[in-house]
């Protein structure tokens, strides 16, 4: 028995020791990117690289926002980013429930090929998507990048998936007491797509705040640019400053942590609630 228990407990330690060392080895270049971005300039370009500055300084930060303009770039982001994330909320909620509890013709035909749509490389379907902004009037706007994004296969898929879990008889007993379809999607459903709404958030704003490729190709204005855009633009013309390279990084990295980490809670309830559902 006590050797079982000591079998038990040596097995326990040794995965837990495992996972310790893979989120360190995970968590060492952003803690050395974070280092590296308070050290004075053209510290971290010595050999062998140092890992803590030897005097912490915020140069970095002021230069990339009073000289660099990140500001306006790190708004941008923050607009275009929340637009997405609301409207894609909206659009693919309402779609995922149509097809998890509607009933109309050609619903899982049509499912199908959405997705189908999966299999589909997304730099294929830029070349029509650019004409269609050009043809609207687009290019060089935030609704360029905004509406494409406001309906994706993944979320209509996640949502359907989990409204499927929603028994049909409360649906019914509301229409029978003579709710609407939209007094029950609002009252009756959507509080309880809370869990997985939180997870289709957290997806959402990490997808549309760090694309790069597409606001590359439909802005070309520079202050229309977003923050990947724009400190890939400000990498070309300060190659050699990896300390203000890495003050750009951080500043990139924050908004999607913190967004994390204060709905880290629900994002792991809504996947446990999907993993038991089905």
């Amino acid at each position: 028995m006590n050797r079982d228990v000591g079998t038990s407990r040596l097995s326990v330690f040794a995965v837990n020791g495992a996972l310790v060392a893979l989120a360190l080895v995970a968590l060492a270049p952003l803690a050395w990117m974070l280092s590296v971005s308070f050290m004075p300039q053209g510290e971290a370009s010595g050999f062998p690289p140092p890992l803590l500055p030897s005097a912490l300084t915020t140069g970095n930060y002021e230069a990339l926002f009073a000289r660099a303009g990140m500001g306006r770039y790190f708004v941008n982001s923050l607009i275009v980013s929340g637009a997405i994330t609301l409207g894609a909320l909206l659009v693919n909620t309402l779609a995922g429930y149509a097809f998890a509890k509607l009933r109309f013709r050609g619903r899982e035909r049509i499912f199908r090929w959405l997705l189908a749509a999966l299999v589909i490389p997304a730099q294929v379907a830029m070349l029509p998507l650019f004409l269609m902004m050009k043809g609207l009037g687009l290019v060089n706007s935030f609704g360029a990048v905004i509406i494409p994004a406001l309906a994706t296969v993944f979320g209509i898929f996640l949502v359907r998936q989990y409204a499927r879990s929603i028994p049909d008889e409360l649906l019914e007993a509301a229409r029978i007491d003579g709710a609407g379809e939209l007094r029950i999607f609002f009252q009756i459903v959507l509080p309880m797509l809370k869990p997985v709404l939180v997870t289709l958030t957290i997806f959402t704003f990490m997808a549309a705040w760090n694309d790069f490729m597409w606001p590359l190709i439909v802005l070309t204005d520079q202050d229309n640019y977003t923050l990947p855009v724009a400190i890939a633009a400000l990498s070309r013309e300060h190659v050699q400053d990896v300390e203000l390279m890495m003050a750009g990084a951080v500043v990139t990295v924050v908004p999607v942590l913190l967004l994390f980490l204060l709905l880290q809670r629900y994002y792991i309830q809504g996947l446990l609630l999907g993993s038991v559902k089905g």
